[in-house]
Order: structure tokens, then sequence, then C-alpha cells
């Protein structure tokens, strides 16, 4: 009886501590704007000073004392000289590494467009931008819009290196061929070189339950196609003419950046792995991002540039809560009773 009495209570105090906690982050929140839509903050890493930082730590866990002291002093007498040379030397080059990971409306375009015009207050030409892709592709007016940032770089005199480790297809490659070089893992999905569009229809279904839906247009090709109207073949004629406008459109870019390429064999739709890929000449070397920017880290400072959105206040709230409530039953379920 008593413990599930001190159950009760216990769970009882949880519940009031977190209402009063998220009703204290609520008034907080709608006094600061709660993370108002399009703020947010940009991050920037080393990456050198990220992986000397791991490579410090290995080679503590891997060496013995003796190794590590001497280690520590070759470091230092190393520091000094590098010291030196850099007082004289020319400043090292730079490389910016940004990442898409695409839906199917492109909405990371919004965090794109923030990090190239934060390279650009910086970035001096010759410097390189290094792109990693991942997206199946989506809707033409994102990824188009995408693919014209990144070409903001290259109007600007940078070098744009696109990184492909899983996939870059349709308004993926859209991105991606706008770049000076494409590197894609081996069994990366390339290309599709196409348009796409699936309009359902009910009208039919409709009719059997003698529902009638009226489409009225003012202009004869501003609905060629409906979900409730009946279709026609007119319609659909005109809805193919206008993906095959969007796909020569598509093809014209691809060729503009990679004119290498035979648009014949490439542009039907059709995607390859990258090994593949590299021989019809979608790509031009195989590798991945890690490695890339890896090599990189060895002769050139690599800054690694991320624009984070502030989170709404629902979505703050949200994640808050459920961490206090986890938090709380983590520490019941610990609690013995006799």
């Amino acid at each position: 009886m008593w413990s599930e009495y001190f159950l009760f209570l216990m769970k009882s105090v949880t519940f009031l501590i977190v209402a009063g906690v998220l009703i204290g982050m609520m008034a907080r929140l709608s006094k600061t704007g709660g993370g108002a839509s399009g703020k947010g903050k940009l991050e920037i890493t080393s990456l050198n000073k990220a992986l000397d930082a791991v490579k410090n730590k290995m080679q503590h866990e891997v060496l013995n004392k003796h190794q590590v002291k001497k280690l520590h002093k070759d470091q230092k007498a190393a520091e000094k000289e590098k010291h030196k040379a850099e007082k004289h030397a020319e400043p090292a080059s730079k490389c910016f590494s940004i990442r898409f990971k695409g839906d199917i409306q492109a909405s990371q375009v919004t965090n794109l467009r923030q990090e190239i015009t934060a390279i650009l207050t910086v970035a001096n030409p010759g410097d390189e931008v290094v792109v990693a892709i991942e997206s199946p592709g989506g809707a033409v007016s994102g990824y188009g819009l995408a693919a014209t940032q990144l070409t903001r770089l290259k109007d600007a005199g940078l070098t744009v290196t696109a990184c492909v480790d899983k996939v870059a297809a349709s308004g993926g490659y859209m991105m991606a061929c706008v770049a000076d070089k494409i590197i894609a893992a081996p069994f990366s999905i390339i290309g599709s070189i196409g348009v796409i569009s699936q309009v359902p229809n009910i009208h039919r279904m409709l009719k059997r339950v003698d529902i009638d839906v009226d489409v009225i247009t003012a202009g004869k090709h501003k609905a060629p196609l409906t979900l409730l109207g009946e279709n026609t073949d007119e319609g659909r004629e005109k809805h193919k003419q206008d993906l095959t406008a969007i796909h020569d459109r598509f093809k014209s870019l691809v060729k503009l950046h990679r004119e290498q390429l035979e648009m014949s064999e490439v542009s039907e739709g059709d995607f390859w792995l990258a090994s593949d890929a590299l021989e019809l000449q979608l790509v031009d070397e195989i590798g991945t991002s890690d490695s890339y920017l890896f090599n990189l880290t060895q002769n050139a400072d690599v800054f690694r540039v991320q624009w984070v959105p502030h989170k709404s206040v629902e979505e703050r709230i949200k994640g808050m809560s459920s961490a206090l409530l986890t938090s709380f039953e983590n520490f019941l379920s610990k609690i013995r009773l006799p």
C-alpha cells in the first residue's frame, strides 16, 4: 500500500514540476520571440584542429608514458619551427566544407544559402568549397534554386567539388553537375536525369456516388490535370509538354557544366552506380567525402561551415519536456521500495 502511494506521489510531483517548467519556458520564449523563422546561428569548425584533437587522444591511448613524453617534446619543437616558418610563408590555402541532405522540397536550401553567403564573405578566388550532397531529388523549383546557389561560388572564382557518398539522383545530380569535379563513393547512386509527375484522379469514384465537382479556370491551360475533375487527353498531352520543357532545361543545365557527356546516353531517367557512372563521365573520381577532406587537411586549412536554424517554440518545448520526462522516469525506475 505505502509503496503504491509513494509511486503515485512521485508521479504527481513529476507532473507538477514538468508543468511548471513548461509554463516558465513558454513565458520566456514568448518574450524572446521563440526563435523566429529565418533566424539561426552559424557554426564554424576547423577540421584540422578537430583531427589534431582526435590524433592526440589516440596517441595518449595507444602509446606508453615514455613515448607520450617524447611525443610532447617533439610536438613543442615542431610548433616552434612552424611558427617561425609561418612568419615568412604564404598563408595556407583555405577550403570550406558544407553538407546538403535533401528532401523532396529541397528545404535545406534555406540553410545552404546562408552557408554560401558566409563563405563568400571571407573566401578568395582559388579557394575550394567541398559540397557533400545526399539527395534522391524532388521539386524542380527547390533543386533548381539549390543548384543556382552553388553557381554563386563558381561566379566568385571558387573551385567547387561535389562529393556523393550515397545518392545524387535527379535534383541531387542537378546540384552535383554544377561542380567543377564530382567525387562519388563506389556504390552511390548517380544520374536519373529525368522528370516525373504523378497526379491521382478520383473523378470516376465521385461519379459513382453522384458527386459532381466543377473545375473552373480562367486560361485554357491553367489546370490541364486535376484531382477531382475529369481529365482529358488534351490535358494529359499539355502536361506532358510541360514536363518535356522542364526535362529539356534540365539537360541543358547538365550539358552546360559537363560538356563531355553524351546526353543521349544519360538523359532518359536511368541511374547508375558510381563505378559505372565514371565510365559515362557522369562523375570524375571514385572516393568518399571523408577521404577527400582528410587529404585536404594535409595541405590546407579546412573549415566546416553549418547554418543551424533556431527551433520553433513548439519544437523546443516538445524536446525539453520529453527530456525532462525521460529523466524523471529514469529516476523513478532506480528507486527500490521495500
